[in-house]
């Protein structure tokens, strides 16, 4: 039996017989849990904190030791003769640490671990800081309010894996049991493939760039449109060699140039000239930041699109145009497996319509029979 199933039985025992304490295991050692007098000096009433028995090790022999510990620890309650001197030295209590501090050690690993950019800073709040924020800061961590929270999301969403994946990474860093159990609940999401129906049509995407009345959102639409840009980068992009545009590294992806898909766009909306939106602080503003801003303009114009339409829409413009999938993964920032993934049934499509194409256009096919 490992450790873990010896501290659940242990627990279990406890339980039963209603003591009000518990194992809890602490990376590699052992502490008891209960509700414990304040500390002399202090003026609150009781609350739970841990003790924590050191040298005690999460091994079999210490789950044991913890186990007659939790009794004795329980009787002195129950007699009203628990006294803090008693349970000092290698018995020392721990305060009680709640989500807000298990969060700011978690974010501390993480910079100690990845250097801070603008795409690490991103990947920061929009995959972590958005999840961990959601949180009860104030309650202790542990395993059920972890799964409460995953619960929320929709079942086989984007949104369920992205918390189940930040939620199980805080789990395994505070050294929570039964972290599986977090991911057992991703569900089946994947990628899903973009179908070319569900997208606006190029006359509609020049149309609705043409009722912008912002002169810097209307360059920031024409280049997303343009240029396939995700939101964040339009405001990164250098145009010092136009009509080609460069990514510069500090974004998501690696540095890359783009090519536009339509060039006469380019010309007939003057891309060429920079106009930004009347935002503050943009140089300094996170890609995250940027990309909420850009996002915010397209709920509050009630765009009848949403901004990575128009990002799929120069995917689909890649493949009408008859560029290979490595090509059009290098201009998107994607690598090809990920490009490969998100529009296969694009690149299935047109290679079966290339080769339908050229044979029932070939000189000399069978020709139906006349009336």
């Amino acid at each position: 039996m490992n450790i873990e199933a010896l501290i659940q039985a242990a627990n279990q025992r406890l339980k039963q017989a209603k003591l009000g304490v518990l194992i809890e295991r602490r990376h590699e050692s052992l502490s008891l849990r209960a509700t414990l007098p304040p500390k002399p000096g202090t003026n609150r009433p009781p609350f739970q904190q841990r003790i924590s028995l050191r040298p005690c090790k999460a091994n079999p022999a210490g789950v044991k030791h913890a186990e007659t510990q939790a009794k004795i620890l329980a009787g002195e309650l129950l007699e009203g003769t628990f006294d803090w001197s008693e349970w000092s030295g290698d018995r020392t209590v721990e305060p009680e640490e709640v989500i807000s501090d298990w969060v700011q050690k978690f974010e501390t690993n993480y910079w100690n671990i990845n250097r801070r950019t603008q795409q690490s800073q991103t990947t920061w709040e929009t995959d972590y800081d958005v999840v961990l924020s959601r949180l009860p800061q104030d309650q202790a961590l542990s395993m059920n309010v972890l799964k409460s929270l995953a619960l929320t999301t929709e079942p086989d969403s984007r949104s369920r894996k992205r918390f189940c994946m930040v939620l199980s990474a805080l789990a395994k860093f505070a050294g929570l049991p039964e972290v599986e159990s977090i991911k057992e609940l991703s569900g089946k999401y994947s990628p899903s493939e973009v179908s070319p129906r569900n997208l606006p049509s190029d006359a509609a995407i020049a149309e609705w760039r043409s009722q912008i009345r912002s002169d810097g959102w209307r360059w920031v639409f024409g280049m997303m449109a343009a240029y396939g840009l995700r939101n964040h980068e339009v405001f990164r992009a250098s145009l010092i060699d136009f009509p080609t545009v460069r990514i510069p590294r500090e974004t998501k992806t690696k540095a890359r140039f783009v090519y536009p898909l339509f060039p006469e766009w380019v010309e007939q909306w003057n891309l060429k000239e920079r106009v930004l939106p009347n935002l503050q602080n943009i140089d300094a503003a996170s890609n995250a930041k940027l990309g909420t801003k850009v996002s915010g303009f397209f709920y509050d114009t009630k765009c009848p699109f949403t901004a990575y339409d128009v990002r799929h829409c120069f995917a689909r413009r890649c493949f009408e145009f008859g560029f290979s999938p490595d090509l059009g993964a290098k201009l998107m920032g994607h690598s090809v497996i990920t490009h490969t993934r998100i529009y296969r049934a694009w690149i299935d499509e047109m290679t079966y319509w290339k080769i339908y194409d050229a044979i029932v256009n070939r000189p000399g096919r069978p020709e139906p029979p006349q009336r």
